[in-house]
């Protein structure tokens, strides 16, 4: 089932995938899916051969009993193509960057990756960062294809792969560092290459699409809590509760830290939302002033974040001297960016944390006794908490507006950085393949 925020107290739940006569969520039915006729620049990594779509059979899974020489594939080798369709920029800025192509080449597979079948990706604000060259140094080259978060079917495994079989169904983050190297071909993409030590098995009872949400803010959700020292009896209050991680700390810490006191804060909409999560105390930030509450808390987990504001997106852009700058422009949004910046909490949640407590902050200015990280990503993780996914005590939240067809990818970013995104935006369907075989079945 997948879940999705509502204007009541608790997570409404809705069958993901509607017969094909249901209009109710004209996004899931492959009718509606019509390939673009974008076109994307030549560039030497990506195959240009033919930009018509032929659709393929559904997805047969068969495992092979042979034993493993170099990789062992998923189906047929008629139906892993060398082609797919995909989304790419190959230079640096808005989301007018972005290109679909419909003929990039599937990715090889290394002696420790499988090949996935995209099912469904979610965004993460890095993405949008990223794609403007916030991490030009540390990036991996272009062209790329953006997407960390992923779900989906294994169709191809390599020969050191131990603990992953064809038809396996995994979701996790591609990359290891969101910052450092990240994969050059991300999830927007028909199929994307991936280490197995970060994926796990998708939870029973989650559908692609909710699977999909979880893996980078979940991850950063579990860090956070777990390098601050939190743990059963003490307290916490979560800056941004109703975002893609400050949603899933609330139900970390309760759930699976055992805390004693979880407050969140966030606008006036999403306060049911926190409540629904298991905020024992959750705060209108346009009514009250979160830092003149009498409580004092172990933790401060910061998840607000900051969308980058015009003079830092200068600061980058500076190496470009084509571009000029972008608070001399007119149309600041047109590229995707708000002309108003927001910034992280600093200051003001040190004032709630109690001697000797500690403050996650994700981005932004730190103060003392704040610290910043970046999320390491790994299987191990997500298969330590699939148990709490299993059982309810621990939900998706995926933002009512989505999720966002294949073919919306520059929409759905373009709604992701209004920061107004309650839980994660999800793209689903990615892959035609599995949807064609759903509505057969």
């Amino acid at each position: 089932m997948e879940a999705l925020l509502s204007s009541s107290p608790t997570l409404r739940l809705r069958p993901p995938l509607p017969p094909p006569s249901s209009t109710s969520k004209p996004s899931l039915s492959i009718s509606t899916f019509t390939p673009l006729s974008t076109t994307t620049k030549t560039n030497p990594s990506f195959s240009r051969k033919s930009s018509h779509f032929n659709p393929r059979p559904c997805l047969r899974v068969c495992a092979s009993s042979s034993s493993r020489s170099t990789t062992e594939t998923a189906v047929e080798s008629s139906t892993v193509p060398s082609q797919m369709k995909a989304w790419t920029y190959d230079e640096y800025g808005g989301v007018d960057v972005l290109k679909f192509a419909s003929d990039a080449t599937v990715p090889d597979v290394n002696d420790d990756q499988v090949l996935v079948k995209v099912i469904a990706a979610a965004l993460n604000p890095v993405d949008g960062k990223r794609r403007i060259g916030k991490f030009q140094a540390t990036d991996s080259p272009l062209p790329t294809v953006p997407g960390y978060d992923v779900a989906g079917i294994v169709v191809k495994v390599g020969n050191q792969v131990k603990g992953l079989k064809v038809g396996d169904e995994v979701y996790g983050d591609v990359s290891e560092k969101a910052l450092d190297g990240p994969k050059q071909f991300g999830s927007l993409a028909e199929y994307t290459a991936v280490e197995e030590k970060l994926l796990a098995l998708k939870p029973k009872n989650i559908d692609f699409l909710q699977a999909a949400s979880l893996p980078l803010a979940i991850e950063t959700a579990y860090e956070g809590l777990e390098r601050a020292g939190f743990s059963k009896g003490k307290s916490i209050i979560i800056l941004n509760g109703s975002g893609g991680v400050g949603s899933l700390t609330i139900q970390l810490a309760k759930q699976v830290f055992g805390a004693s006191k979880v407050a969140a804060t966030s606008s006036t909409r999403n306060i049911e939302l926190l409540k629904s999560l298991g905020a024992d105390l959750a705060i209108d930030y346009t009514k009250e002033n979160f830092e003149e509450l009498p409580d004092k808390y172990d933790v401060v987990f910061d998840a607000i974040g900051k969308t980058m504001s015009l003079m830092e997106l200068d600061e980058v852009r500076a190496s470009w001297p084509e571009h000029p700058p972008l608070t001399k422009m007119n149309k600041v949004k047109k590229n995707g960016f708000l002309d108003v910046p927001i910034y992280g909490a600093g200051e003001k949640a040190g004032k709630v944390v109690k001697e000797g407590g500690s403050m996650v902050v994700l981005t932004g200015a730190v103060t003392p006794p704040g610290f910043r990280f970046v999320v390491t990503s790994t299987g191990s993780t997500l298969e330590k908490l699939n148990p709490y996914l299993e059982s309810g005590k621990v939900k998706p939240v995926i933002d009512p507006n989505g999720p966002f067809p294949f073919d919306k990818v520059k929409e759905a970013f373009s709604y992701l950085e209004t920061n107004r995104a309650a839980g994660k935006v999800v793209v689903y369907p990615v892959s035609e393949d599995y949807i064609l075989e759903k509505l057969a079945q």
